[in-house]
């Protein structure tokens, strides 16, 4: 087994991404140390959100948010998985499960010591997310998601879902930025895919991104189901708030936040809205959902 980190100089000159660096030192039992990558944006004894990218994105996809949250006040915290953006990639597909995934965030998350936050979450941010916060829930205030869900495996996932993942395991190229673009609005500029390609300057560097859609519970034998209704419990009695911010153009989660509105107490009466884009919703409409999210905390 090895680790890869990808060079430095893949990440300069990135367009509206002018953030520093910083990085927490996981003890993997197994792999061993593991640097994992993070943003710290905003004053230091501000109210803290914390937002998580998802497949195959890194924190980049937050980059039109950052400051929209940071104008207000506000420290933005924004990690990129093991095995994305600037973060270690360790390069066997076998490296990557569901629950190391959750160690290594778990680790990173309680290092910072932070309370009352304000959580954000898309696609594995929210898969990752959400059991981080029902597994702590003393240390948020609130939650926003879209585009995203906390399967169990009992739910059949639907045809865009297996689409992908057939798309993920079967096409030679894999290319991220191409990925991004497509399961966006489409409109990315060409600089802006190819900031999405920065972390994986070759395929050995892909093993995480590749794995994630098979990570997915997609049946009820799947090691992540138990776990996963354990934190549905704490989110079906969370009656702090909860807002849902799903675009109108994702074919695969779109429709999630029925189910969250349905079983989380916490968004009744919450300021709920309909954001315009694909998948990556942050691309195309981040600056609304970030600047509602600042106005739901104020009020």
């Amino acid at each position: 087994m090895s680790v890869l980190r990808t060079p430095d100089e893949q990440f300069q000159s990135l367009p509206d991404y002018d953030f520093a660096p910083h990085y927490y030192t996981i003890a993997d039992p197994r792999l061993g140390e593991l640097r994992l990558h993070y943003l710290d944006e905003g004053p230091s004894d501000g109210p803290v959100v914390l937002c998580m990218h998802g497949e195959p994105s890194w924190c980049y996809l937050y980059r039109k948010m950052i400051p929209v949250f940071v104008a207000a006040g506000m420290r933005v915290l924004a990690p990129d998985l093991i095995g994305f953006g600037r973060s270690d990639k360790p390069s066997e597909r076998d490296d990557y499960s569901y629950q190391s995934h959750m160690g290594w965030i778990t680790d990173w998350f309680l290092a910072m010591d932070v309370s009352d936050v304000t959580f954000i979450g898309q696609d594995w941010g929210g898969l990752l997310g959400l059991r981080l916060l029902a597994e702590n829930p003393d240390h948020f205030a609130r939650f926003s998601i879209g585009n995203t869900m906390l399967p169990t495996g009992d739910i059949p996932a639907n045809d865009a879902f297996m689409a992908w993942r057939q798309f993920s395991q079967e096409d030679p190229v894999f290319d991220i930025g191409f990925i991004c673009n497509e399961l966006g609005n489409g409109d990315l500029t060409d600089a802006e895919m190819d900031a999405y390609r920065a972390p994986f300057p070759g395929d050995e560097y892909k093993a995480g991104a590749r794995q994630f859609p098979t990570l997915v519970p997609i049946s009820t034998d799947d090691p992540a189901r138990e776990p996963n209704l354990a934190a549905w419990k704490v989110l079906e009695a969370w009656e702090k708030p909860a807002l849902m911010c799903f675009s109108d153009g994702d074919p695969i989660l779109g429709e999630a936040y029925k189910i969250f509105l349905e079983r989380v107490p916490g968004t009744a009466g919450q300021p709920h809205v309909t954001l315009h884009g694909g998948h990556f919703v942050q691309n195309t409409d981040g600056p609304r959902w970030a600047q509602t999210v600042v106005d739901w905390i104020h009020a």
